[in-house]
Order: structure tokens, then sequence, then C-alpha cells
């Protein structure tokens, strides 16, 4: 499993109406590699939103990276934001929690 995660801060008073953008964007599409994607704000900084964003694999990930609509979401969602987000690109090498589907663990290399 491969993914990214997003750390923004929110221009104040944007939190809703971040949320409901969010929410319009859709849920995860298998075909496209998309797995999950959630958002949590920071307990010492309610005006910082943390995103994370799994693919299936990196292919997947890079597809979704390169399309238009993704380019055309990041613009809007930049709107929201004081400045453009920190992202941090990781690859999966282990999980604790609900079982994962097998293409989620492919190649992940356990730590214990």
């Amino acid at each position: 499993m491969y993914g990214t995660i997003m750390r923004a801060k929110i221009k104040q008073g944007q939190q809703d109406a971040f949320r409901r953008y969010a929410q319009q964007q859709g849920g995860p599409d298998a075909a496209s590699g998309w797995v999950s994607s959630e958002f949590a704000v920071e307990d010492k900084d309610p005006n910082r939103i943390i995103g994370i964003i799994r693919f299936k694999d990196k292919e997947s990930y890079v597809k979704n990276a390169n399309a238009p609509r993704t380019n055309d979401s990041y613009n809007q969602m930049l709107k929201f934001f004081e400045a453009p987000p920190e992202w941090i690109d990781v690859n999966y090498v282990a999980y604790q929690g609900e079982p994962l589907k097998e293409y989620m663990t492919a190649g992940a290399t356990p730590t214990s």
C-alpha cells in the first residue's frame, strides 16, 4: 500500500467549508486504486489539518496525482489553506488494526 500525508493550516473560519468540500469529493474508488482518505484536526491547533490518503500501490498514486481532475481539486483545496500544504509520501511497511485485503499488504515487511 502507498499513500501521502498532508498537513496544512486552514484559513480562519474555513473549517466547515473545507469539510463540506472534502465530503463532496466522493469516496474511495477501487478501480482507481484509491483505498481511503481521512482528515483530522490537531488538538493543539484546531486550524491545523492532517490528511492521510491511501492507494493500493505507488502506480495508482502516481496515476491519480497526474490526473487533470486531481490538479483541479488541488487548486480548489488551496483556497481553504493559508499556504500550500506539506506532503509526505509514504510506503506502508506494517499495519495494526482491522485486517487489510491481500493487495494492501503485498510487499509489506512486518515490524514484529
